[in-house]
């Protein structure tokens, strides 16, 4: 393997490196490092989260940038404020020995007067989201006439963000540039069309297979009913005592509904979501890169980007509907060559979703059975007494009041002793667990019944109808001018509807997603508040336009002239 000494980097850099204790590069650095070098090749790198990636493209500007010259010579645009400050940080610590270079983050929810403050002292590299480098630009706050150097850092984040638009100007405002510098995880069309409408023969470097999981991560899966998923995610919690991990759900107000039910129950938790000021996720994620908080629940859009050392656990509450969603959930865990647990909480008809993933991203995704009552008892009450005996007594005066102690505890055995610790630290989970369900649902392929651990049978035709039923007798179809084209995927689009009529996803059917147009199931009753909510609301400015689908013709659009009515006959999708 080679060493850092070996790849070209100047002494001032590597002794920074040095200093981080660092001797060998990861994959994608030894092999991206000398080829951004050169600086005059765009380049392609395909590479989990968690590889290195910052100091792959860190390290080479940081030596190809002329401190003598004050201006922006590199431009590193990432999909979140997260991401931009995390990718500031690492760049002050690799620049430790160089003189005279200078960073900035420009990013929305800070004061854009002290960025263009800071931007006009001279910044030589600016890191970036896309809104907030367009308002820049649209000031004309920021120069990038003089930019040599272009770097697209989770590049399929920002696409599935919607900042293809975004993206497409800022290339085509730095005319000057000597190349293009993309990173992804994952390579979508959309991905591979930058590529190919903005980089010249591009040197492509994939660490892993294309679209894979990163391996060290333990992909399972527990089956429940869906209504019994929160008491699901509570047992998980519960059985791995130890655990510090970020909870993913679709809605923000899925995040902070479960945040509030388990912070009652005394768990160590907050929700990251779109609603938090600045101020208020800054001081979320500080508790948490503290382990002031055990645990963390975010929406996709909130947790992108983010990067913490030492995550065990990412559990996804629901299973997300995008193969490139999954990847960046569980790439949240096993970063720089640890080990880590992605676990799903699904219901029986998601099965099929978890074959698709184990194929797209070439990982075995494992099935475990939903611990019981006793089993997480017992798993709490060892966790408790492994950090007993650890606990290190070296630094009291404990000795003082040992022959007291003694005293006290004369007529009492070793045995009443330890129970007595057992019954004071764990009553409360003994009474919770002692009659616990069994969450479990199996099915049984002989006969292709879904049964309970209690014995009670389903079989799959009752469920069809009642299911057939419930669509027909329970549910209004909404249509809505609101697609594909809007950069809208089908959790993103979920997530939009839920989180601007207040609704539960539990009020939801199907989803039809087309380019210009989306047909939506909501519960009758539900479906007149959900239309109000929408409809008439201004989305990427334009009205969204919300009405029953079936029968009757909807208010024609400006995009959407040529379909001046929603189909009248019931599909089945």
């Amino acid at each position: 393997m080679n060493t850092f000494e070996s790849l070209g980097l100047k002494p001032e850099i590597l002794q920074s490196i040095t200093d981080l204790g660092f001797t060998n590069p990861t994959p994608i650095q030894e092999q991206a490092i000398p080829v951004l070098l050169s600086g005059t090749m765009d380049f392609v790198g395909l590479a989990q989260t968690g590889t290195g990636k910052t100091a792959a493209f860190g390290l080479p500007l940081l030596q190809l940038i002329n401190a003598a010259d004050k201006f922006p010579q590199a431009l590193i645009v990432c999909p979140t404020r997260e991401l931009c400050l995390q990718i500031t940080n690492d760049l002050l610590v690799f620049k430790k020995y160089l003189k005279g270079v200078n960073t900035e983050a420009v990013y929305g929810g800070a004061s854009i007067t002290m960025q263009i403050r800071n931007l006009r002292q001279g910044v030589q590299i600016v890191v970036a989201t896309p809104g907030r480098l367009i308002d820049l630009i649209e000031r004309k706050a920021i120069d990038l006439q003089k930019v040599k150097y272009v770097v697209l850092d989770e590049a399929d984040e920002m696409l599935n963000m919607g900042f293809r638009d975004d993206i497409d100007f800022v290339l085509k405002n730095t005319i000057n540039r000597e190349s293009i510098w993309l990173f992804s995880a994952t390579m979508p069309p959309e991905v591979r069309a930058i590529s190919k409408n903005f980089m010249t023969s591009p040197k492509e470097i994939t660490v892993g297979k294309k679209n894979s999981g990163n391996v060290n991560i333990d992909h399972q899966y527990y089956l429940t009913a869906a209504h019994q998923r929160y008491e699901t995610l509570k047992r998980l919690i519960d059985f791995n005592p130890g655990m510090y991990g970020i909870i993913f759900t679709r809605t923000k107000a899925d995040a902070q509904e479960i945040s509030e039910r388990l912070s009652k129950n005394g768990y160590d938790i907050e929700a990251l979501h779109g609603d938090l000021t600045q101020q208020q996720r800054d001081k979320v994620m500080g508790r948490f890169r503290s382990k002031a908080l055990q645990l963390l629940i975010a929406t996709d859009v909130a947790a992108r980007g983010i990067d913490v050392d030492g995550i065990t656990h990412v559990i996804n509450y629901e299973l997300p509907d995008d193969i490139e969603v999954y990847t960046h959930r569980s790439g949240r865990t096993a970063r720089a060559g640890k080990s880590g647990i992605c676990i799903s909480i699904c219901h029986t008809r998601e099965t099929f979703k978890i074959r698709q993933l184990e194929k797209m991203i070439n990982a075995t995704f494992h099935k475990v059975d939903i611990p019981s009552g006793k089993e997480v008892c017992r798993r709490q009450f060892f966790h408790f007494m492994d950090k007993l005996i650890q606990t290190d007594i070296s630094h009291g005066d404990y000795e003082t009041y040992l022959p007291d102690l003694m005293q006290k505890f004369e007529n009492v055995s070793k045995e009443e002793v330890l129970q007595r610790v057992a019954a004071l630290e764990f009553d409360h989970f003994l009474k919770y667990y002692e009659n616990a369900d069994d969450l479990n649902i199996k099915l049984d392929t002989r006969n292709r019944n879904m049964v309970n651990e209690r014995g009670n049978t389903q079989t799959r035709n009752d469920r069809s109808d009642r299911n057939f039923n419930r669509r027909d007798n329970g549910y209004t179809r909404l249509f809505v001018n609101l697609g594909t084209k809007d950069g809208f995927y089908k959790a993103s689009f979920l997530q939009f509807i839920l989180d601007e009529s207040n609704l539960k996803k539990e009020v939801l059917g199907k989803i039809d997603m087309r380019e210009m147009n989306t047909w939506v199931e909501v519960d009758k009753s539900n479906a007149g508040k959900m239309i109000k909510a929408i409809d008439g609301k201004r989305y990427n400015n334009r009205t969204v336009r919300m009405n029953e689908a079936d029968g009757g013709f909807r208010k024609p659009t400006d995009e959407g002239r040529k379909r001046n009515y929603a189909p009248r006959e019931r599909r089945q999708f």
